[in-house]
């Protein structure tokens, strides 16, 4: 059995882990395995927002004009829908980058900063948001019930590890970031708006704060059989989607940011059978409390523990990042004031 890891990034431990070296977990699990040559990686979620049924036709098409950026350039990328605790219905674009500078040199690129930056983006009826982090390899973590055709981040990985130690206890999470061996991954300052104003409208950013810690977490039964659809369906996804409602809508009080519920869509905004929830935390260990003691998650984790080893066509899955503040991105145009990070943000520069 494996470490989740990597041999190259094991380092000697200033953190003890919470289980004893002889643990042996429940039942098989796997992590991605990135080349040694991998030191960081971009996660971009490109949305554009809506609330009038008239309006989709037109968001569609800013969805597809955002995908055919992406196209030649991201290493990986797909297109989700939700609908948020406002009404407002966001389309989404979620893109990965295995090689920073190429993210870099895609944003700069002409095509990019023109459609962004065009005064049509204030006038065509629309929101918009990009919210990016570029975290370190030690910086995040995965965690797989399957080994082929890996999803979000895994993507843009090279190959999947065998089976690993650090799953199926409390805190098993966080031990599987190679940076929890010597740091605890603590927030430091607030979110703070340095320009614009949400309730405004217009163009709006957002300052982040070192170790934002962002959950992607998974469901894929495309291929399932008619009794995992039905396991997934009638048991899995209504304690799933009560958890992830809370958040949506209470979970500032637990230090949750924003929380989106998403289902995959091809271009022309037709759902398939697929889903995953994007949480931002305002830390890890915001995140762990929330999972390890409130009655929403805590269902969500005896669901999974009651069907994980029988899992066959249902694909589960999360991964879970934390990144410094220098490398995050959060710009708002034209969205409703309480979307993703501007609903906790401040206003102003920090005191001296």
């Amino acid at each position: 059995m494996e470490s989740a890891i990597d041999t190259h990034l094991v380092c000697p431990r200033a953190i003890s882990r919470r289980v004893p070296d002889e643990y042996q977990p429940p039942f098989p699990m796997w992590v991605g395995r990135a080349d040694d040559a991998v030191t960081e990686v971009t996660m971009a979620y490109l949305g554009v927002q809506y609330r009038d049924a008239a309006d989709r036709a037109g968001a569609l098409e800013a969805l597809r004009t955002i995908a055919g950026l992406l196209d030649n350039d991201a290493d990986h990328h797909d297109l989700t829908e939700h609908t948020d605790a406002a009404g407002y219905v966001n389309l989404m674009v979620t893109g990965y980058w295995r090689e920073p500078a190429a993210f870099c040199s895609w944003l700069r690129s002409p095509a990019v900063t023109e459609w962004w930056n065009s005064d049509d983006r204030l006038s065509d009826g629309l929101g918009y948001f990009r919210e990016i982090t570029t975290p370190r390899v030690d910086q995040f973590e995965t965690l797989y019930a399957f080994r082929d055709n890996l999803p979000g981040v895994g993507a843009v990985m090279d190959t999947i590890s065998g089976e690993i130690n650090e799953h199926g206890y409390w805190g098993s999470m966080r031990e599987r970031f190679p940076l929890s061996q010597t740091d605890w991954m603590q927030p430091s300052g607030d979110l703070r708006i340095i320009s614009g104003d949400p309730h405004a409208g217009g163009r709006v950013t957002v300052q982040g704060h070192d170790n934002i810690a962002i959950i992607r977490s998974g469901q894929d039964w495309r291929d399932a059989g008619a009794e995992e659809r039905s396991l997934y369906l009638d048991e899995i996804e209504p304690t799933l989607r009560a958890g992830m409602d809370f958040l949506r809508d209470e979970g500032q009080a637990v230090g949750c940011y924003s929380n989106r519920l998403v289902h995959n869509i091809d271009l022309d905004g037709n759902p398939v059978d697929e889903t995953y929830n994007i949480g931002h935390w305002r830390s890890l260990e915001k995140l762990e409390r929330w999972a390890e003691s409130h009655p929403t998650h805590l269902r969500i984790f005896t669901t999974f523990f009651k069907v994980a080893a029988d899992l066959d066509k249902l694909r589960l899955y999360h991964e879970v990042s934390v990144s410094d503040a220098a490398n995050q991105v959060f710009e708002y145009i034209n969205c409703h004031p309480a979307t993703g990070m501007m609903r906790d943000a401040v206003l102003g520069q920090p005191a001296e």
